[in-house]
């Protein structure tokens, strides 16, 4: 089962992404997780797609069509999603074949402060649901006040923290196999 993990932050000490290199360790046998990047991406303009829809933004519409699932991880930028992830959303939305319509989508938010994220990942569900995504209902994974959860290599120190990203993967596994197509 291959999921392509995509991480709302740029920035390069994101916990966000240590969050998400950390759960290619703790995937559920049959799970593999390749990180993707959003750094590439030109910021969505209706010009520029009528003109052809550029390399980064064809590879990551390709990637996002070969993954069995999407696992995204993002931090909560003004009370909302940042604009990376939100530019990404906007470019793989487009007709043709708009890439997220019956993909299984695992989300969860990683924040320096108390309350991890919850209207990022409101915003998120409210979205992709509107693009036919099938958004994980259950666990939600909020980790709030994560510098103190994470070392300075971005490895997660907080055991707590460790099961609920486990959790909420292996209900992942189950619901990407929940929803594959009936044969």
């Amino acid at each position: 089962m291959k999921i392509l993990g995509i991480c709302g932050s740029l920035r390069k000490a994101s916990l966000n992404m240590a969050a998400l290199r950390a759960c290619s360790e703790l995937m559920p046998q049959g799970m593999t997780l390749e990180i993707t990047s959003l750094a590439d991406l030109p910021m969505y303009n209706q010009d520029v797609f009528d003109a052809g829809m550029p390399k980064p933004v064809k590879r990551l519409r390709g990637e996002i069509v070969a993954a069995d699932g999407l696992l995204i991880a993002s931090p909560e930028y003004n009370f909302s999603v940042p604009a990376p992830l939100k530019n990404a959303i906007d470019w793989g939305s487009r007709a043709p074949n708009q890439v997220f319509q019956d993909k299984p989508i695992a989300i969860f938010s990683v924040t320096p402060g108390p309350v991890g994220g919850a209207r990022v990942q409101y915003d998120l569900r409210r979205i992709l649901g509107q693009l036919w995504g099938h958004v994980l209902p259950r666990p939600e994974v909020f980790i709030g006040n994560a510098a103190s959860k994470f070392d300075a290599q971005g490895r997660i120190t907080d055991e707590t923290t460790r099961k609920f990203l486990t959790d909420l993967l292996a209900g992942f596994r189950d619901w990407v196999v929940r929803m594959q197509p009936k044969k």
